[in-house]
């Protein structure tokens, strides 16, 4: 009898941050991986997030100083990017705590979970760029 020819099995191994870019991580993976990104953005500019609510409800004097800072466009693309955190990360944390529910645990339903996170994500950030700017 022929022997069958046996498939050599790929060998899965920790990888090193070099190796990162290699990787290729499923959708769930990377908003996983944006998800803890988003929550240390987050955590690392509270201290900020939380002077600039302090200065917008001080005074109408402190509120008017602030409307001018914010109108600093370096200072507007600091706020999309936070803005951009927070709902990505409340986003993801709806997709995670049903996940934890045990609803949508297959792959196929993950992955149209991850994708719907990225979209809605995005495009309230891209509301927020639209208002931020004036459009409406």
């Amino acid at each position: 009898m022929a022997e069958a020819v046996k498939k050599t099995r790929p060998e899965y191994r920790n990888i090193g941050i070099g190796q990162l870019a290699q990787y290729r991580l499923p959708l769930a993976g990377k908003v996983s991986i944006l998800h803890r990104v988003s929550g240390l953005l987050l955590f690392v500019c509270l201290p900020f997030i939380l002077y600039l609510l302090d200065q917008s409800l001080t005074s109408e004097l402190s509120f008017e100083a602030f409307k001018g800072f914010l109108a600093n466009p370096i200072v507007k693309i600091v706020t999309l990017v936070l803005s951009w955190a927070y709902l990505h990360h409340f986003c993801a944390g709806i997709r995670f705590l049903l996940l934890d529910t045990h609803v949508a645990v297959n792959k196929e339903c993950g992955k149209q979970t991850a994708l719907i996170v990225l979209i809605v994500s995005l495009l309230l950030t891209l509301a927020m760029v639209l208002k931020l700017f004036g459009v409406f």
